[in-house]
């Protein structure tokens, strides 16, 4: 098993996930667990930065969830250690400078560029599974 492939991907998937761990109440019933009828509505809250960062909340787990699945399964075909943690650093990268750019917010294409760049890693580390490991 390569062992540093594997850790350097979990490291890295580590630093997008913590991202997802921030929720935002926007909707009434989310706030239940907080209390009822009035207590509840303290929590609840609608702003258009909290929109934003909610749609950007939204294009993060569009992305990281894709690449959690064949970012481990291409961790695990033993690929080499430098072009592993170059996908791995690309696509954290770009997840961050797409949050930079959605929250500031950047105009146009900085976010668009980032997201392909994130994608682009993705279908790039899947190309590399199936070639390799399905000799395609």
């Amino acid at each position: 098993m390569p062992f540093p492939i594997f850790a350097s991907f979990s490291l890295f998937y580590s630093l997008v996930f913590v991202r997802v761990l921030f929720y935002v109440f926007a909707n009434p019933e989310d706030c239940v667990t907080f209390g009822k009828g009035e207590n509840a509505k303290k929590y609840l809250r609608t702003d258009d930065r909290v929109e934003r960062v909610r749609r950007a909340h939204l294009n993060d787990l569009e992305n990281i969830v894709p690449f959690l699945g064949i970012g481990l399964l291409y961790s695990l075909s033993g690929p080499d250690l430098s072009t592993a943690i170059l996908h791995f650093r690309l696509f954290v990268g770009a997840r961050i400078y797409h949050t930079i750019s959605y929250l500031t917010p950047l105009p146009q294409p900085n976010r668009a560029l980032s997201f392909f760049i994130g994608y682009g890693v993705t279908l790039s580390m899947a190309y590399r599974l199936l070639k390799n490991k399905l000799y395609l």
